[in-house]
């Protein structure tokens, strides 16, 4: 994830045209020896949780931290053990299932995976690459997260994580761009290993390293085991000069009135009246617009009557 210790740094890696050591390759056994040893024990990392439960927790840790997906993923994965098991469901059940995970499409986009897995994959994950991007609901990321995690494949998964200790590392700068960019993916396909299992393994210790110590706003350098070798870090740490960085926020949202309007359908296991959802907010033209935007979606089926249930179809 650097430049040969050897060469100047002022420029990534991959462009560096001297002898030496394979980009990266001073980064890859100090960053699996540390994963090796301070790997937390996730449910979605033991074997049994096989290609399905992989597939489930990229779905739900999207956006989404470890603490909050812990329980969710557990219930899931215990209801649905198979993909097919999800796909005999309506997806309002998915949508119900997901509970306050938050981005509740994907919950629709993960059972719609389910029913193609099962349609044309016989009910198991399939571990080609190409087939995996084909699913419906499944972008470079997941793709990539899940023939690396769960079938030990050679890809660049370039999760938030990934990104920012790949742009500190190796090319200095403190935060990646606020959308991944072709020099991204060129970059971290560089400084994989060149052996599939180690890759698989480098992938998730990368991941692991920013999540709990190259993090966004704390980053904790005297833990890491690539310190020495950080661009950043030796540069000074230089402010991030780049476009704003892009906070988010919740209260009084659209986001926040589609929660609440959910809310109320996921607890009832019968349509809901109109005049249930207009008592979760005040304002009727953005209660208006969210559930609109929930209807277009998918998530929500209006009925005749004025009556409103999560989809059977």
């Amino acid at each position: 994830m650097t430049a040969p210790t050897n060469t100047p740094r002022t420029s990534p890696g991959p462009t560096d045209t001297t002898s030496g050591p394979p980009p990266g390759e001073d980064l890859h056994a100090p960053v699996i020896d540390w994963f090796d040893d301070n790997a937390r024990d996730l449910p979605w990392r033991r074997p049994e949780a096989g290609a399905w439960g992989v597939m489930v927790s990229e779905f739900m840790l999207q956006q989404t931290p470890v603490s909050r997906v812990l329980p969710v993923y557990e219930q899931w994965v215990a209801r649905w053990p198979r993909p097919a098991d999800l796909a005999k469901e309506a997806p309002g059940e998915a949508v119900r299932a997901w509970g306050r995970l938050g981005y509740p499409r994907r919950a629709l986009r993960l059972h719609g995976a389910a029913v193609a897995i099962t349609e044309r994959h016989g009910g198991d994950v399939p571990a080609d690459h190409a087939q995996l991007l084909a699913l419906p609901g499944i972008g470079e990321y997941t793709a990539a997260a899940v023939a690396s995690f769960a079938y030990g494949q050679r890809h660049p998964v370039l999760d938030t994580n990934v990104r920012r200790v790949i742009a500190r590392a190796v090319t200095g700068v403190r935060y990646p761009p606020n959308a991944t960019t072709a020099a991204e993916r060129k970059l971290a396909r560089a400084l994989l290993p060149e052996d599939e299992p180690t890759a698989a393994r480098w992938a998730a210790a990368s991941m692991e390293l920013g999540a709990l110590v190259c993090t966004a706003k704390s980053e904790s350098c005297h833990r890491c085991p690539i310190a020495a070798q950080c661009a950043w870090r030796l540069a000074g740490k230089p402010e991030h000069d780049g476009p704003p960085r892009r906070g988010q926020t919740y209260a009084g949202t659209d986001r926040q009135v589609r929660g609440r309007l959910l809310a109320v359908l996921r607890e009832a296991h019968a349509p809901v009246p109109q005049a249930a959802l207009d008592r979760v907010w005040h304002e009727p033209v953005q209660r208006a617009r969210a559930l609109d935007g929930l209807v277009a979606d998918g998530l929500v089926e209006p009925l005749a009557g004025g009556m409103y249930r999560l989809p059977l179809a």
